[in-house]
């Protein structure tokens, strides 16, 4: 028994991470003396449906295929795509059988999360838009869920160990507990507090909706702290009302009071249609439950060739393909060798073992951000 109910890192690279009948299937075909060559694919639908999705997860997954005696192809990190093949594996199928079940799950949950991040990121692509979502999900996954957000052109993370997995530093300024540990009426207090007490280059953004109204709060923040950098809004959805004229209603006394230069956050259940709303009145956003509350694209791994002939099973689609992006931003998924004007998508990712391919986050998330402006992800709805 462990103390925490996490699967190690030590046991998912072994195969243990895995589901019982791959345990069945390894036993089988090792009794039978058979382990054939295969060509396995990891897809969600067959064909391209208009249906986009982020692709994520990709560097796990490397590392968790890395050592095997298998080649790997895979879409880069940080593309687009709606139908068709992510990947493909070839090899000997015991070298891969039992990673099914943790690879699956690499892929599946990151690109559901990344592809939430970049609608949000998308709804308002000239806002500040930072994750929150940390708390809504279990702690050992939460360099995922960062990794997902900034893979989608979020600007900032809060997860402050999981930015240290991924070489990102995590970044916020103030819960409602820290205004309410200094007592009712006392918010200024708090503020004073926290901005004597936090680094020089924590921006100073004051909580202003802990015990009165937002308006209210907001101008004694700013009268209390000098040089304060904006004021973040949270209030809870039972109490908020018509979020949009509230934060109007609090610039416009903001400027009234000579605090133009004071920027306006807003956070707490936040949608792309809610960004779509406020991002005219508010300066920046913390999306959460949004990001990690999005469904697990539903991505499975089909052999569809054995010994380099055709094998699939009933509704899945036999041969090697290859899927690309035309000029006018269509998917096409087609059968390896067909002519297709675009640019092919799979590329090396693992060779006889060694993996081939350099992970930069920045370099996935620029790609993200140029693909949904190519395909029209994202667009007003």
């Amino acid at each position: 028994m462990t103390q925490f109910d996490i699967v190690s890192p030590s046991a998912i690279q072994a195969g243990d991470a895995t589901d019982a009948y791959f345990d069945r299937t390894v036993e089988t075909l090792e009794a039978a003396d058979r382990n054939p060559e295969v060509l396995a694919e990891v897809t969600a639908s067959q064909f391209a449906d208009g249906d986009w999705s982020l692709f994520a997860g990709l560097k796990d997954a490397a590392h968790l295929l890395e050592g095997r005696a298998v080649d790997v192809d895979a879409l880069p990190e940080g593309q687009l795509f709606d139908g068709g093949p992510v990947m493909r594996i070839e090899g000997p199928y015991l070298e891969f059988c039992r990673l099914e079940t943790a690879l699956l799950g690499f892929l599946s949950h990151t690109t559901g999360m990344a592809t939430a991040a970049l609608e949000a990121r998308r709804a308002a692509p000239e806002s500040l838009v930072l994750s929150f979502g940390s708390r809504h999900l279990h702690p050992s996954i939460g360099a995922s869920l960062e990794r997902s957000a900034l893979l989608a052109g979020l600007d900032g993370i809060s997860n402050v160990a999981a930015g240290e997995v991924i070489g990102r530093e995590a970044g916020g300024t103030m819960p409602h507990a820290l205004v309410v540990s200094f007592g009712r009426g006392n918010q200024e207090t708090a503020w004073r507090a926290f901005d004597e007490a936090a680094a020089e280059d924590v921006p100073r953004i004051a909580l202003c909706d802990t015990y009165s109204d937002e308006v209210e709060e907001s101008l004694r923040a700013a009268e209390a702290v000098e040089g304060l950098d904006g004021v973040r809004i949270d209030t809870t959805g039972s109490r908020r009302g018509d979020f949009e004229h509230i934060l109007r209603e609090l610039r416009w006394k903001l400027d009234q009071h000579g605090h133009e230069e004071l920027d306006i956050f807003a956070s707490g259940g936040l949608t792309p249609a809610a960004l779509r709303e406020l991002r005219d009145v508010a300066d920046g956003f913390g999306v959460g439950s949004y990001i990690t509350d999005a469904d697990s694209l539903d991505l499975s791994l089909d052999i569809v060739e054995v010994a380099g002939e055709p094998a699939v099973k009933r509704g899945k689609l036999g041969d090697r393909k290859e899927v690309y992006r035309t000029a006018g931003g269509e998917h096409v998924v087609a059968r390896a060798g067909e002519a297709v004007e675009g640019e092919q998508l799979l590329e090396p990712l693992v060779r006889d073992g060694e993996l081939v391919r350099e992970f930069d986050l920045d370099a996935a998330a620029e790609r993200a951000l140029g693909d949904a402006e190519h395909v029209g992800f994202g667009g007003e709805r």
